[in-house]
């Protein structure tokens, strides 16, 4: 078998949805894609299509992720008619255990379950899904990729937080990072469109979703980053507040009589574009909202767009130079405003918005959005693809 021909199933379970693509690893064809949504619940449906068109909608009432991965599995092989010759596993968090992607086997399995506690609603489901999967593929290679091991590479000067130390060499409490194989990707991608070695770059990048984060790239390697222990720390997010005083927990805790986990619930899944906005998480509907007179709506906007830039400028104390700024991500990809307003504020950077080429999402233009100073850039991010690569290169 040629590795234009081999084939890959790529599974992202998360604590309520299991998202999946078949990928070819060698020829990056993408032959089928699909969520199931609402895990757990009476509203769980089953959505999937294929690049030929062929689609399907089916209700699942109440299923979890063993239920969810045989449907998706029953598909592939019934009504797709597609092989697997490997599947790929994204997990949220390696801790320091994991610096690429690496061959499952129980072991494996065991040290991710161990490392729930770094990351308690993300590592159980991807535990959940490995074991299903190797129930139903016990021949097949199976392959983890996780988000922090791009983020290895981080010198103890940008990982350690400043806490007794012994919390790090008892419990390895320290900055760890996140959205890596997303950063692995834009880095090879960023590459081929400058037509310069990895080597020889150095940049900031900002993926920006529901979660956000931004990171330095120099040479290749992940220099620093905004999320740290958890993905709470960092940007502005859909639900997550990002930096926040620590004392905040305490101050609330007397003011308001939350408990820690009440507290802590609060700052991942009520804060951000939320909380300040008291419209939604989709910066979509932020936006929208802002449009329409929302004096909230349009400060969330205003505190995400001036965070991030903060966020970037900080970054590049890492960095010798920088050969350019990128945005991926949802909003990263899609929003021109946002682009433009981040830049604005980077005028150490130099950087002018060419409001065409921003406008249009630097489609004709390899990805390139300014005409002056640190050239910037929106390049879309292919996480699947990329797990898909890894798991080719370790079968």
């Amino acid at each position: 078998m040629t590795v234009e021909n081999f084939t890959v199933l790529v599974v992202n379970c998360g604590s309520s949805s299991l998202k999946f693509s078949v990928l070819e690893a060698g020829s990056s064809r993408l032959l089928a894609a699909g969520v199931v949504e609402r895990l757990g619940t009476d509203e769980a449906h089953l959505t999937v299509s294929t690049p030929t068109d062929q689609q399907e909608e089916k209700p699942m009432p109440n299923a979890g992720h063993r239920e969810a991965l045989r449907e998706v599995i029953d598909f592939l092989a019934h009504r797709a008619k597609l092989p697997v010759h490997a599947i790929g596993h994204r997990v949220v968090h390696g801790g320091e255990l994991f610096r690429s992607a690496v061959r499952i086997d129980q072991n494996v399995v065991d040290q991710i379950a161990g490392l729930s506690a770094l990351a308690p609603l993300h590592n159980p489901a991807s535990v959940a899904g490995i074991k299903v999967t190797l129930e139903f593929f016990p021949d097949l290679p199976q392959v983890a990729a996780f988000d922090t091991s791009f983020h290895q590479t981080l010198a103890p000067e940008v990982y350690h937080y400043a806490i007794p130390f012994d919390l790090y060499e008892t419990h390895r409490i320290r900055r760890y990072g996140f959205h890596g194989i997303s950063y692995r990707y834009l880095t090879g991608e960023l590459a081929r469109r400058l037509d310069r070695p990895v080597e020889q770059l150095q940049f900031v990048a900002a993926h920006l979703g529901n979660g956000c984060s931004a990171t330095a790239i120099k040479g290749g390697r992940s220099v620093d980053t905004t999320m740290g222990l958890t993905p709470l720390e960092g940007l502005v997010m859909g639900t997550r507040s990002g930096d926040v005083d620590p004392s905040m927990h305490q101050i609330l805790q007397q003011q308001t009589g939350m408990d820690l986990t009440e507290i802590t619930d609060m700052l991942t899944k009520k804060s951000g574009l939320l909380g300040l906005s008291g419209v939604s998480h989709d910066f979509r509907s932020v936006v929208e909202a802002a449009n329409g007179g929302n004096s909230r709506a349009s400060l969330a906007i205003e505190v995400f767009c001036y965070r991030l830039a903060r966020g970037l400028m900080a970054l590049t104390a890492g960095l010798d130079r920088v050969d350019a700024i990128v945005f991926s991500g949802g909003i990263g990809e899609h929003n021109a405003d946002v682009r433009a307003r981040v830049l604005t504020r980077l005028k150490l950077l130099a950087t002018e918005v060419d409001p065409r080429l921003n406008a249009e999402h630097g489609r004709s233009s390899n990805g390139l959005i300014s005409h002056a100073g640190v050239p910037a850039y929106v390049v879309p991010t292919n996480e699947e693809l990329m797990i898909a690569h890894e798991v080719a290169a370790v079968t």
